[in-house]
C-alpha cells in the first residue's frame, strides 16, 4: 500500500481547504467540492459537515475512490473507514485548526454526527 510522504502530510495537513472529487463509474472525476481536512498522526481525514446525507459524501462512499487537491499536492485517493477510536483526536484537530472561524462553522464537523461522516484518505498510485 502506498503511504503519504512527510512532505505531503505537512502540505495537505496544513492547508486550510481541500478539494475533493469522487470517481464516477466510467472512471471520470466528478466536480471538486471544497471541504476542510485534518491530520492525525500519519493520516489525513475529511468529514461531511452535514452528515452522511451530504451528496459529496454519499458519492465518495459509493465510489470509494477519487482525487484530492490541497497545499499544492494533487493525489488519487481511496476513501476508507476511520478507526473507531480516532474521533476524539479528530474533533480536537478540527477545533485546533478551525476554531478561528467560529463555532457556527466548526460545530458541524465535530461530535457524533460528524464522526459518522468521516473518511480516511489513503493515497493511491
Amino acid at each position: 500500500m502506498t503511504s503519504w510522504t512527510a512532505d505531503e502530510l505537512d502540505r495537505i495537513g496544513n492547508a486550510t481547504e481541500l478539494r475533493v472529487a469522487s470517481t464516477r463509474k466510467d472512471g471520470t472525476l466528478r466536480r471538486y467540492v471544497i471541504i476542510w481536512v485534518v491530520r492525525a498522526g500519519d493520516d489525513l481525514y475529511i468529514r461531511s459537515a452535514f452528515g452522511t446525507d451530504n451528496p459529496w459524501y454519499r458519492r465518495a462512499k459509493t465510489s470509494g475512490t477519487g482525487r484530492i487537491k490541497a497545499g499544492g499536492v494533487e493525489r488519487d485517493v481511496t476513501f476508507a473507514e476511520p478507526a473507531p477510536d480516532v474521533h476524539r483526536s479528530l474533533d480536537a484537530a478540527y477545533h485546533t485548526k478551525y476554531d478561528r472561524y467560529g463555532e457556527a462553522l466548526v460545530s458541524p464537523v465535530v461530535g457524533p454526527i460528524a464522526a459518522e461522516a468521516t473518511l480516511r484518505l489513503l493515497p493511491r498510485d
